[in-house]
């Protein structure tokens, strides 16, 4: 058989060629990730980023998924804006990603994403995307505004005030209490459970004051650490994160105050071990599956070293890392990277991880998981075994709050596609 000329194979190799990209394009789900990248919560953004590029990373070196599907991660910044993260899902959506993994920008940006996900289903059946929220616990987004898109990864705002509260219901020497929170939708959520669950636990607590302060813009807090000190506290409920901990820690240590703070997330977030060290004052209780140092969860603290050892950073959160590890256990549980069948698989998965067995519940797709309530403290050699950010400053834990007692009713009432 004579050979073929050579315009005659370059149509066949062509088409060779799209064949192999269209094989390659099948073997990569997208994900991406819209957080804050910029401005005040950059370095709570970039933590969050870290965590979910290194379990992307492991799962890929892993393999196993169907079709040796690789999973590849695309970076958006969320601004601190709803506005600008519906852009960044379009742009996601545009670019092919099929999950987007967020939660460090606050409920009103994850609902706005949530909602703009919901409405880009509904009009584009086959095309769906799934959104995996790691840490905005608005209790609300797997209540009365839950999506059957939507999974949360961590506790929610009313479990982890539960722990706190039955935590508080320990310690007597609590007799006044001060509300400080940011003025947006979670921190007056905060302040709310504060008042009605710590003071269901304590009825003989009193409440001294009250005050929201806008997010994110405060340079100075003494004026507000002022208004505390006259009010008699001995202790704060306090939604903040990121600099405005770190600021209001500042102000009330240069003022000599030695206040004790409630937080739900604080101390996972950087900054705030040595803004804590720095103050010299004050004892910050914080609620999470997890605190590094803890002794009876070696196999995070295992993860966390093999985390440092490759990124050079700390390792604060399980639960970021466990987000991608439900999607990947979905992948391989219904064999599809479907996302309609993902969600189907994901609803009242198990999982086994390294702080123990944890279920995503079905009715809510809220996940349940055990509460550690942990306060910052210096190292001791006993309670505090090591030191964080480089200082002696680390973690204790102070009670272990197993997620049975914090399963709370659900108010949602879901709404399933019927594509199926």
């Amino acid at each position: 058989m004579p050979p073929m000329p050579l315009h005659s194979l370059r149509p066949l190799a062509a088409a060779a060629l799209l064949c192999a990209s269209s094989a390659q394009a099948q073997e990569t789900f997208k994900i991406a990730y819209i957080d804050p990248l910029s401005g005040p919560f950059v370095n709570v953004g970039e933590l969050m980023l870290n965590h979910v590029q290194f379990a992307v990373d492991e799962i890929n070196a892993q393999g196993g998924l169907p079709g040796k599907v690789q999973l590849q991660l695309l970076q958006f910044d969320s601004k601190l804006s709803a506005q600008e993260s519906q852009s960044a899902l379009q742009a996601a959506i545009d670019q092919g990603a099929r999950a987007i993994i967020t939660g460090g920008s606050g409920s009103s940006v994850v609902t706005a994403l949530v909602q703009s996900a919901a409405r880009h289903n509904q009009r584009n059946p086959g095309k769906e995307v799934m959104v995996l929220n790691h840490s905005s616990i608005d209790p609300e987004l797997t209540g009365k505004a839950c999506n059957f898109w939507h999974f949360m990864f961590d506790a929610n705002t009313a479990m982890r005030m539960k722990a706190i509260s039955d935590y508080i219901k320990t310690q007597p020497d609590i007799k006044k209490v001060y509300l400080l929170n940011q003025d947006y939708a979670h921190g007056k959520q905060w302040a709310a459970y504060g008042r009605s669950m710590v003071g269901a636990a304590r009825p003989d607590i009193a409440f001294v004051g009250e005050t929201l302060h806008p997010i994110g813009r405060v340079k100075d807090f003494a004026p507000y650490v002022a208004k505390i000190k006259a009010s008699g506290a001995d202790t704060i409920i306090t939604g903040n994160w990121g600099q405005d901990m770190a600021l209001l820690l500042k102000s009330a240590g240069d003022a000599g105050l030695d206040y004790r703070y409630f937080n739900h997330s604080a101390g996972g977030v950087p900054g705030t071990v040595l803004a804590v060290s720095q103050a010299g004052k004050g004892q910050l209780t914080w609620v999470a599956e997890w605190h590094p140092g803890q002794a009876d969860r070696p196999a995070a603290d295992a993860q966390a070293k093999a985390y440092k050892a490759k990124t050079g950073k700390d390792f604060l959160a399980p639960r970021i890392d466990m987000t991608v590890r439900f999607l990947a256990a979905a992948m391989q549980k219904s064999q599809s990277t479907d996302p309609l069948k993902l969600a189907l698989a994901m609803e009242d998965m198990a999982l086994d991880t390294t702080v123990g067995k944890v279920r995503m519940r079905g009715q809510d797709h809220q996940l349940l998981l055990a509460q550690v309530v942990n306060t910052i403290a210096p190292v001791d050699g006993k309670r505090v075994t090591q030191g964080w950010e480089g200082t002696q400053w680390g973690f204790h834990t102070d009670a272990v709050i197993p997620a049975e007692q914090l399963t709370l009713p659900s108010a949602c009432q879901m709404q399933r596609p019927t594509r199926r």
